[in-house]
């Protein structure tokens, strides 16, 4: 590879003059930059980012930090991530913890050491005391983390109440919820809305990992304990093993027992039957956990520290329709 020194010597400048051209800072004459920029051509020269985010005090990278990329919801935010970041000139860095805690935090080292302008945390540690000495911006998506870290979330809390409003107007009568750990803020969200609205109707409140192994032991676990007619999943993942776990055991969806998941993820509606579900606006959180990020980065005010999307339900035949209730 050409070095800097090369490019200088071709262009018959000093490397200082090479760094001005190529940061388009300080003076440089017309003549000069022909040269230089006709010698990086010539030579193919590709700066060093590193030594480039020395110089520059950025690096044009930002980090995203994820707990399970196996769950077709975090690529999805992923994309919008990439998207937005990609149309303001940073190339984004994406991290999979798998959920282990020592995992997330050889993460946070390793991106310290890339300067990386910023970073996107979607963690199931929001008490991670890595994140409290970080010195670049820091943007919480889908999680809320301590202190005054900036939070783009969807309103779990209604969600799950339009989750059991929903469930009960379509004739479901004897609910459950199958939640997600309950050490995340997000999730006792969605479970605490269900409750408050199925009231006398909610038969049992039971907790599951967020993949798909664990929520077939977590329906299998229900359907040994419990009857019921209406469940409300904490995320589609876990909705699409309950509705597996029921198919095997002979239960007629939505004939004998109504599903309604949440997130809105593509999986979706490829499962049989399709899923009903309290759809997140995926793409908009995450494409505007980017954009404050990267006002963060450039030194801008954000309008507010906590931002939460609306969530709206998507009807499918994983719940009877209007009319249909026996």
């Amino acid at each position: 590879m050409s070095t800097i020194r090369e490019v200088a010597k071709v262009a018959n400048v000093s490397v200082a003059t090479v760094s001005r051209v190529m940061n388009e800072k300080g003076y440089v004459s017309e003549k000069a930059r022909i040269a230089v920029l006709q010698a990086i051509k010539q030579l193919d020269y590709r700066p060093n980012r590193v030594a480039r985010s020395l110089f520059q005090k950025r690096s044009g990278l930002i980090g995203l930090i994820v707990p399970d990329i196996t769950n077709p919801f975090f690529p999805q935010l992923a994309r919008a991530v990439e998207d937005m970041a990609h149309q303001h000139g940073f190339q984004v860095i994406l991290c999979n913890t798998d959920e282990q805690f020592q995992k997330e935090q050889e993460y946070i080292q390793s991106l310290e050491a890339m300067h990386i302008d910023g970073l996107i945390i979607t963690t199931n540690y929001s008490n991670n005391p890595n994140y409290e000495g970080i010195e670049v911006p820091i943007v919480a998506l889908d999680r809320v983390l301590q202190g005054a870290i900036p939070t783009v979330t969807s309103n779990g809390h209604d969600g799950g109440k339009k989750a059991a409003q929903f469930l009960l107007d379509h004739g479901a009568t004897e609910l459950v919820v199958i939640s997600g750990p309950s050490k995340l803020p997000t999730i006792r969200k969605r479970r605490d809305g269900f409750e408050e609205i199925a009231g006398k109707h909610l038969v049992a409140s039971i907790e599951s990992p967020f993949h798909f192994q664990g929520a077939l032991g977590a329906a299998n676990y229900l359907f040994d304990h419990y009857d019921c007619n209406g469940i409300f999943a904490a995320n589609d993942v876990i909705a699409a093993a309950t509705i597996q776990v029921a198919a095997e055991r002979g239960i007629a969806i939505p004939d004998q027992l109504q599903i309604i998941g949440y997130d809105g993820i593509e999986l979706g509606q490829m499962i049989s039957p399709p899923l009903t579900t309290i759809a997140q606006p995926i793409y908009q959180m995450g494409e505007l956990a980017a954009k404050l990020l990267i006002q963060r980065i450039e030194g801008k005010e954000i309008a507010a520290v906590h931002h939460e999307l609306m969530v709206e339900v998507i009807e499918r035949e994983t719940t009877k329709r209007k009319g249909e209730q026996s």
